[in-house]
């Protein structure tokens, strides 16, 4: 019984341990570090937003099977320069699919973000690379996220790049953490 309790008071110090350590770690940023996606819709209109999320999938669903075997932030910029026809042709066929006239146009460039939280890393605001699509004017509410390193998509391992699974940093780190008991 006192070995039973003794590990449970072992096993809470570790996890506040664990926890004090994470959340006073500080990661310095480097911007130059990252490559941003960032999608633009038409407009703010709630079926403009609903096709910038489909296109989103097709986009990030694709860049995903890719993302997953790059290593570095030069490996993937090329990539992206050389499926920038792929991608715009993705998202213009989710566009034509959905009765819309307009087209996406995709470019590379630099391009202030605000902060944003990936799981345990905090991107400052800044300016930073990015690949931006715009949807027809491009005017409407955005979505954005990392393409490199890839922090926001995982594709799934049983698939062709259709589906994408979003998953927390943190929540993995746990799940991780738990099953190796």
């Amino acid at each position: 019984m006192k070995n039973k309790k003794l590990l449970i008071a072992l096993s809470f110090l570790f996890i506040v341990c664990l926890t004090l350590l994470t959340v006073g770690c500080v990661k310095q940023v480097n911007t130059e570090d990252y490559i941003r996606l960032h999608i633009r819709a038409d407009s703010n209109d709630a079926f403009a937003q609903a096709v910038k999320l489909k296109v989103r999938d097709e986009i990030v669903g694709f860049l995903s099977v890719k993302a997953n075997t790059i290593t570095s932030k030069e490996q993937m910029l090329d990539y992206l320069y050389n499926q920038i026809p792929e991608i715009e042709a993705r998202a213009d066929k989710v566009l034509a699919e959905n009765g819309l006239s307009y087209h996406c146009k995709a470019q590379i460039r630099r391009e202030d973000f605000p902060e944003k939280t990936y799981g345990d890393l905090t991107l400052p605001e800044g300016n930073y690379l990015a690949l931006i699509l715009e949807l027809g004017s491009g005017k409407g509410q955005n979505w954005w996220c990392v393409a490199y390193p890839p922090l926001c998509f995982i594709a799934s391992e049983d698939t062709e790049g259709d589906t994408v699974e979003y998953r927390s940093i943190i929540a993995d780190f746990f799940r991780n953490l738990t099953e190796k008991k």
